[in-house]
């Protein structure tokens, strides 16, 4: 970095870049990428696409607030401005600041290395891009709060106006309106005469320059104004830039700011504190907590979709109906719903299966992923997690065409997300082991670093509240402590941070407690087996540390219907409790398998049998069957208009047990259809501009563009032909381009070529000639820094270096 003085000023940017060292250059590519897409031919060109609107946005995004406000000051402060005259905006009149002295330097280096200031110390200049973009205006207000200059405030006004409000200032009468202006413009500055007319002024007109001190520096008038605006009016304190519109020149506010720019200058980044201390053990263990609840949340999930997957809606994405329908499967808010689903996609467990009828169900991938350990599930969740540009809390908001945006649908990418999301948790790591800071604090922190463009800009404190709760939910922290699973997922070892979980993590148990009540208590986590099979034969009751189990006649159906017999079900019950099967339990089970299956379904339209005559005069006679519209064909077959499923659920709302059977009369084993997607690939990051280059690349594009640059601004030699007077490559004649190449090679000497490759492509080149046979010429080439070969009839001029320069 840049942080001495300098007494020289080059002339241009792409002057400076050429005295700056490779480091320094590397350094600018690495803080701008978008400079190197693609590799600028020279430092002029470097120079040229440092300037432009859309990278000089992207670099000032990426400035802390005090170098910001050092370039706002700037762009207030004359050009060339002196590094007095900006010490002197920063700090005002007011002893100096010892922060603000120490953090300026840095500030400008810093600018300076990021090529939005060029010039030495004693002639600062920004580029003309970010004057533009920061410079006070009636368009585009300054967060100075300053105005425009005096010269610019009056550029419309009459020369005999003008005369008029300097003789009322005090000043006598020039010969023309530029030395008006700047007698009018010294007297604003001078902080003598300047006190001495404020001092005649009404109280109410200083109140008025008091309103529009720190800005907004515009106002309005009447066409007959009070009083006190007539005397500010008369004195250039107020200038009328429209009718009705009057300004606070900026000369003027600087007086009365006491020289200052901004009114609060934040030299140092805010302290997080107050800090909060926790046990790093009860940190560590909150937060494993809730790691294993995501787990189970992600899992039921899964679980949930495999069977009953929601249907894709036609613009992409979940219904509202659906994601309510989602929450309350997974016990839990609309919002987390929409985190987890989106996570799970994320992570590639979730995806559209790409049918005809669109559905979203777990993809093949999930089922490997739920063959992992539950720790190296984890990690690959959070590792998503933080990667992932898709934005859950989104989900809800209105998009810029008023529609709702959905979960899993487009437009809930945002690249910002997984930069903020790292920046919150590295400011979690810098504080002790088990400390947390208040959601305050860290966006004050955040918001001082990278600064949002104006004061309705919130996404990125929108996206640092959501990685907050996002993290807590995931267990990356606990207790709003990052824990230690969290610090080495950070480091980006989801092995490590597999690791340090393991330990913390509940053991999965292979037993339950059976309650007389026709309840089973899981007092943990179940392995995967028991916790499938039960979740067929019983319904949740309630979560938390322990999961509660309901025994129903439907749920036992539920296990029957899927091939299980009572012995089964009375067999794993003895296994896998810790109790004596109760009494009631076993009468259930024993119950509902007895009437399981005396009704059979089957397809005609529909069907129903049974060897108990008087069971179907029974059904023919309840009202309830009426919607089923049966008939009796013999005495033991009923007829129905009805399809056989929803005869099947007819006759269960009504409280029999029937069975479907196939057409050679044996009963059908009912078990949910398992859905897969096809192979699918986890969505991809959407990233913000191009990605940082490597050091390979860096020092690969450093080379070229200082080789480019040399054969740039190479002196060479007169040609003996004139150049083109449009401009193109200076030509030579093909015997003078033959003997000036067999000339170098036998002085060694390098020489400066014009050169048109295949594509008709123009560059200007220096090699040093090593062979010059067959029509071509073999050479080291300075720009590429390789050794090449070039035809002869492609050379469109030649010439020798100057000497220095051989």
């Amino acid at each position: 970095m840049t942080t001495s003085r300098e007494t020289g000023a080059p002339r241009t940017l792409a002057e400076e870049l050429r005295t700056r060292p490779d480091d320094a250059l590397a350094a600018l590519l690495r803080a701008r990428p978008d400079l190197l897409n693609p590799v600028p031919g020279d430092l002029t060109q470097l120079a040229t696409r440092a300037a432009t609107r859309a990278s000089v946005v992207r670099a000032l995004d990426r400035l802390d607030r005090f170098a910001l406000q050092v370039a706002e000051a700037l762009a207030a402060a004359p050009d060339p401005c002196p590094y007095p005259v900006l010490e002197n905006l920063m700090t005002g009149d007011e002893p100096e600041d010892p922060r603000i002295a120490d953090a300026l330097p840095r500030a400008v280096a810093a600018l300076r290395d990021q090529a939005l200031v060029w010039g030495g110390e004693d002639r600062l200049r920004l580029v003309r891009t970010v004057r533009e973009l920061l410079a006070p205006s009636a368009a585009r207000p300054s967060p100075t709060g300053l105005g425009p200059t005096v010269a610019e405030a009056t550029a419309g006004m009459s020369p005999g106006r003008m005369q008029q409000i300097i003789a009322t200032a005090g000043l006598p009468a020039t010969h023309d309106p530029v030395t008006a202006v700047a007698a009018l413009t010294a007297l604003f500055e001078d902080r003598t005469r300047m006190a001495e007319l404020l001092a005649a002024a009404p109280e109410e007109a200083r109140a008025v320059l008091g309103k529009l001190l720190w800005g907004p520096p515009y106002g309005t008038v009447t066409a007959d104004p009070a009083p006190h605006l007539r005397w500010l009016l008369d004195r250039g304190l107020l200038l009328p830039t429209a009718p009705g519109s009057v300004v606070l020149p900026r000369e003027a506010a600087l007086h009365l700011r006491a020289g200052r720019a901004h009114r609060t200058p934040e030299p140092a980044a805010p302290a997080l504190e107050p800090v909060t201390a926790h046990a790093e053990r009860l940190a560590d263990a909150t937060a494993a907590g809730q790691a294993f609840t995501a787990l189970a949340t992600v899992e039921e999930l899964l679980q949930t979709w495999e069977t009953d997957g929601p249907l894709v809606l036609r613009a992409g994405g979940l219904s509202v109906r659906d994601l309510k329908r989602t929450a309350t499967a997974l016990d839990t808010t609309e919002t987390a719903a929409a985190f987890w689903t989106e996570l799970a996609h994320a992570a590639g467990l979730l995806a559209s299966d790409g049918d005809v009828d669109e559905r979203y169900a777990p993809t093949p991938a999930s089922d490997d992923w739920l063959a992992l350990p539950a720790e190296q599930r984890w990690a690959h969740l959070a590792g998503a997690w933080l990667a992932a540009t898709r934005t859950p809390g989104l989900v809800g908001d209105k998009d810029a065409k008023g529609r709702t945006l959905a979960a899993l649908g487009p437009d809930l990418d945002r690249s910002p997300a997984p930069e903020v999301r790292r920046r919150v948790l590295e400011l979690l790591a810098s504080l002790p082991a088990g400390a947390s800071v208040s959601p305050d604090a860290l966006l004050a922190r955040l918001q001082w670093e990278r600064p949002p463009r104006t004061a309705t800009d919130d996404l990125r404190a929108r996206l640092a509240q959501w990685a907050l709760d996002e993290a807590e939910l995931l267990g990356v922290t606990g207790r709003g402590a990052l824990s230690a699973h969290g610090r080495a997922l950070l480091d980006g070892s989801e092995a490590t941070a597999a690791q340090r979980l393991a330990p913390l993590l509940p053991e999965p148990l292979d037993h339950v407690l059976l309650q007389a009540d026709l309840t089973a208590v899981a007092p943990g986590p179940l392995r995967r087996p028991l916790a499938h099979m039960l979740g067929v034969l019983a319904d949740i009751e309630s979560k938390g540390g322990a999961t509660v189990y309901r025994f129903t006649p439907e749920s036992v159906r539920r296990a029957l219907d899927a091939g299980r017999t009572a012995g089964d079900v009375l067999a794993f019950l003895r296994e896998h409790s810790r109790t004596p099967v109760p009494q009631p339990l076993a009468y259930l089970v024993e119950d509902v398998a007895r009437r399981h299956g005396r009704l059979r379904v089957g397809a005609a339209s529909s069907y129903l049998r049974c060897d108990d005559e008087a069971v179907l005069a029974e059904l023919l006679a309840d009202r309830r069957s009426a919607p089923l519209r049966l008939r009796r064909l013999a005495p033991t077959v009923l007829a129905a208009q009805a399809a056989p499923d929803a005869l099947l659920e007819g006759l269960r709302a009504m409280g029999y047990a029937p069975a479907a059977e196939s057409a050679e009369g044996d009963v059908l084993i009912t078990r949910a259809d398992v859905h897969r997607t096809p192979p699918r690939t986890a969505p991809a990051p959407v990233p913000e501009g191009p990605p940082v280059p490597d050091a390979t690349l860096l020092g690969a594009a450093v080379r070229a563009i200082r080789a480019g640059d040399m054969a740039a601004t190479a002196e060479r030699k007169p040609l003996a032909a004139p150049a083109p007077a449009d401009g193109g490559l200076p030509r030579t004649t093909s015997a003078e381009t033959l003997a000036t190449m067999q000339a170098a090679v036998l002085t060694g000497a390098a020489v400066w070529i014009g050169y048109v490759n295949a594509e008709g492509a123009a560059s200007q080149r220096v090699i040093a000639p090593v062979r010059v046979e067959g029509g071509f010429v073999t050479a080291y080439d300075h720009t590429a820094d390789e050794v090449r070969t070039y035809p002869l009839h492609r050379i469109t001029g030649v010439a020798e270096l100057a000497d220095d320069h051989a």
